[in-house]
């Protein structure tokens, strides 16, 4: 017999950034595994391939165009995801994007402006708006729902050329933490995966360099570069009842890397 905790159907799932890369790979996991799936990306082809993708698992499927450094793109979002799903019990701040430099010093401020505004303030709007929809729900006698943000190797480590990124990946963790604690009282656990080298369109130049494959991945314990598959797994365990007294927490997805 499964184990039923794992099992998310009924459930509503929430991925920003949920059309590719880390997002897809989480969204496809939870949909195989019953959950009804809402993906927020801005560009609306990917939106379409990934909704015929996750569609094949049964569940239902909603795709939007949602700029998350727009607060009020958000908060227009998550009502309208509400009012079509009818409920969004586990929410993945995903969406990201990065923009490195030759120096830290050469990192401008249109630069620095641009990877906060999707990567800081698009998650501190997102779980914003999902804690004003779950914390609402629970008042109302329906206690619990599961925030998950997606923050990076880089929040913990020395990201040389990439301290503008780093910055916000660190701040999503601290966000994170707060809301834990915060939330907790209405059954609402708050949580932050942190992957490594993950092969995605984000990493493409990293993952065509050859000195990058010489001298990073063979650092890497796993021997490879990560996958979107291999963060199914978790995303399933974060959005099921199995995880309902775990939050506060980091989970890092690195093959090993940060320990060698």
């Amino acid at each position: 017999m499964a184990y039923k905790p794992f099992d998310l159907s009924g459930k509503t799932v929430l991925v920003t950034g949920g059309n590719g890369g880390i997002g897809l790979g989480m969204a496809d996991a939870v949909a195989a595994a019953g959950a009804d799936v809402v993906i927020w990306g801005t560009n609306a082809g990917k939106n379409d391939a990934a909704a015929a993708t996750l569609k094949a698992h049964g569940g239902r499927v909603m795709t939007a165009k949602v700029d998350v450094s727009s607060q009020a793109a958000v908060q227009a979002g998550m009502a309208d995801a509400v009012a079509k799903m009818g409920r969004i019990d586990a929410v993945f701040a995903n969406a990201g994007i990065g923009n490195s430099a030759r120096s830290f010093v050469d990192i401008t401020p249109e630069q620095y402006r641009q990877v906060l505004a999707v990567n800081l303030d698009g998650v501190f709007f997102t779980l914003q708006e999902a804690c004003r929809h779950m914390q609402a729900r629970a008042v109302k006698g329906d206690p619990g729902g599961s925030l998950i943000v997606v923050a990076s190797l880089a929040g913990i480590e020395g990201a040389a050329r990439n301290e503008h990124y780093a910055a916000t990946k660190g701040a999503v963790i601290s966000i994170m933490k707060g809301v834990a604690v915060e939330y907790a009282r209405y059954g609402i656990r708050a949580n932050a995966i942190l992957p490594g080298w993950i092969a995605t369109d984000m990493t493409a130049g990293a993952q065509a360099a050859p000195q990058f494959a010489e001298k990073v991945i063979p650092r890497v314990p796993m021997r490879r570069w990560g996958q979107p598959e291999d963060f199914g797994g978790i995303a399933v365990y974060l959005s099921s009842n199995a995880s309902a007294f775990h939050t506060g927490d980091t989970f890092l997805i690195d093959g090993g890397y940060a320990v060698f």
